[in-house]
């Protein structure tokens, strides 16, 4: 498993960035960019077909996230987000992964690092700790900005996974 060593300012710009690209405003160093100036910019840019594999698995409160992002291109990317949501609260402390940030009560994003054109980026291992035990948790995975690039086939990079608290490994 690789690992890699992010600054908190590598996260702070990649955050920001969906947000730009998602048109949000009222956030520190965030102007607002309308959804039509978005659609535009990510036409102009490459295009890269971002996809996700990895595991789930809840037990006693603690679900554990297992990701592996691929770009099937034409492109390579730089950089890429990941967007983890749940069904239940998180914990309000969380320990997490080197370039990961919580972006809500129930939400964390990761950079996946580069994308080389048919590759994979770095391995993506999160260990999250919800408010209280759930006998069950809805994870969906998804991209939250994928580098200025556009990607015409989504299927592959939005997943919905229903784990059970039972500890299996659920594969997506």
């Amino acid at each position: 498993m690789e690992v890699v060593a992010v600054r908190r300012g590598a996260v702070r710009s990649v955050v920001v960035a969906g947000f730009l690209v998602l048109g949000v405003s009222g956030v520190s160093g965030v102007s607002a960019v309308s959804a039509t100036e978005a659609g535009a910019a990510s036409r102009r840019g490459p295009e890269a077909d971002v996809a996700y594999h990895g595991r789930v698995s809840l037990s006693q409160g603690r679900l554990r996230v297992w990701v592996v992002p691929q770009n099937e291109g034409p492109a390579a990317l730089a950089n890429a987000t990941l967007r983890v949501r749940l069904s239940a609260d998180l914990a309000d402390r969380q320990e997490l992964a080197h370039g990961c940030a919580r972006a809500g009560l129930r939400e964390v994003v990761c950079e996946t690092g580069a994308l080389p054109l048919h590759g994979r980026g770095r391995h993506i291992g999160l260990l999250l700790e919800l408010k209280e035990p759930v006998p069950e948790v809805v994870v969906r995975i998804d991209t939250w900005w994928n580098g200025g690039a556009s990607d015409r086939d989504v299927s592959n990079n939005q997943h919905a996974v229903l784990a059970l608290d039972t500890g299996d490994s659920y594969a997506f």
